[in-house]
């Protein structure tokens, strides 16, 4: 089995390699489990806590409310009435943050004063009084919480960012094609009746500002005469062969592609929301960025399909935008500042919650979070991770993969 999981970090990423063989990333780490072993659930499914005839047993009730805690206090074998308790619980987190719980009784158990917030992942103290004899416990619930050495992170390709604001841009995808600017079209003809004796250019050539394209015999004079490209640009359509009688036909079609229009289909829906001078990242279909403008120009009649042009030219000094290219054009509806906000990459489904993993050394947690407003690229956050705390936003499935492998469950 070694000698198989060290072929395997040779020849594929050291994550992968754990996930496919079914192992979490700590086991690859060479760390063992960063997840705790749990005692014994007692009656009620929660944590027993025991010392010298006293017992006690923790557990983290939600049943579609606020989370709280719940205890319950036996002596010997009897249930004890909580009014005779006093508890107190201090949960420690990552990060150095820690709450204080405290209990009041309420039927037979004790019930904390406060909500515990999520994650319930902690190093938990206990500290219970009764009878006039003092108890203590320490134990670690450390759930939606794994460990993962910086070399396997890196091999995994983690990447991290801090929590911050961010602009967030409110985004409509259009569909819509490259054109050849109107205005930078031209069809050269032969200035009188003829016959074309030579052509000089063939389609899709290049051509500079009064490069000949063609030299025609006047029909009445039998004197050559050029035919002459009027700006540089590319010929996308040659009309006319060797000897061809010409009129006042053009015999080519001649279009300068450094800059192009990008005609984008609005329909009704979408009119409600764009407007002339929004900004526009136009991408091909397989969404790789090929260019950014503005709509500077929307179409005052519909198409057959109820769709309305929307024009944003662009520049193409690079020639990747091509006439008749099918391209999707994010415009820009809308933005507002986020004072918290993370990477949409960063975002992950984790037991019906929305989540970012924090980074805490080589300790990754799992964080639910409230989420506001969505942009293109980041979403606002209203709750669950504090400003400046470090979390995953590459190949952050990893780690979510890394702890359903390991079974990570705490008492309930």
């Amino acid at each position: 089995m070694t000698r198989f999981r060290n072929h395997v970090r040779r020849t594929i990423p050291v994550a992968m390699a754990a996930l496919a063989l079914g192992l979490p990333l700590t086991a690859v780490a060479g760390g063992g489990s960063a997840h705790e072993s749990h005692a014994p659930a007692g009656d009620h499914g929660g944590r027993l806590l025991e010392d010298d005839g006293f017992r006690l047993e923790l557990r983290i009730a939600e049943d579609g409310l606020p989370p709280e805690m719940r205890a319950w206090a036996w002596r010997d074998g009897e249930q004890l009435d909580p009014a005779d308790v006093d508890l107190r619980v201090r949960l420690e987190r990552l990060g150095g943050d820690s709450d204080e719980v405290t209990f009041a009784p309420q039927d037979d158990f004790l019930r904390s004063r406060q909500t515990v917030s999520r994650p319930h992942s902690f190093d938990v103290i206990v500290q219970a009084t009764h009878a006039g004899h003092d108890y203590r416990w320490r134990y670690a619930d450390h759930s939606g919480r794994t460990r993962i050495s910086d070399a396997v992170a890196r091999d995994a390709g983690l990447t991290t960012a801090r929590v911050g604001p961010a602009t967030l841009q409110r985004t409509l995808t259009l569909t819509g094609r490259v054109r050849p600017d109107p205005g930078r079209i031209a069809r050269p003809a032969a200035p009188y009746p003829g016959t074309v004796q030579a052509i000089d250019v063939g389609l899709f050539d290049s051509v500079a500002e009064g490069q000949a394209l063609a030299t025609v015999l006047a029909r009445d004079s039998l004197q050559p005469t050029t035919v002459r490209a009027p700006f540089a640009g590319t010929v996308i359509e040659r009309r006319a062969a060797v000897g061809d009688q010409t009129g006042t036909a053009p015999l080519f079609v001649i279009a300068d592609l450094t800059r192009v229009w990008v005609m984008l289909d609005a329909f009704p829906e979408d009119l409600k929301a764009v407007e002339t001078g929004q900004r526009v990242s136009v991408r091909d279909m397989d969404g790789a960025t090929l260019g950014t403008g503005e709509i500077t120009r929307i179409a005052p009649t519909s198409g057959e399909r109820q769709n309305v042009h929307l024009r944003v030219p662009l520049a193409n000094d690079g020639g990747r935008l091509r006439p008749g290219q099918f391209v999707h054009g994010e415009v820009t509806i809308g933005e507002r500042r986020a004072e918290l906000a993370v990477a949409l990459g960063a975002l992950q489904r984790y037991r019906g919650f929305d989540v970012v993993f924090a980074r805490f050394g080589d300790r990754y947690e799992v964080r639910m979070v409230e989420l506001g407003m969505r942009g293109s690229t980041h979403a606002e956050i209203l709750d669950g991770i504090a400003a400046g705390t470090e979390y995953v936003t590459g190949n952050s499935f990893l780690i979510r993969a890394d702890l359903d492998k390991s079974g990570v469950s705490h008492s309930h």
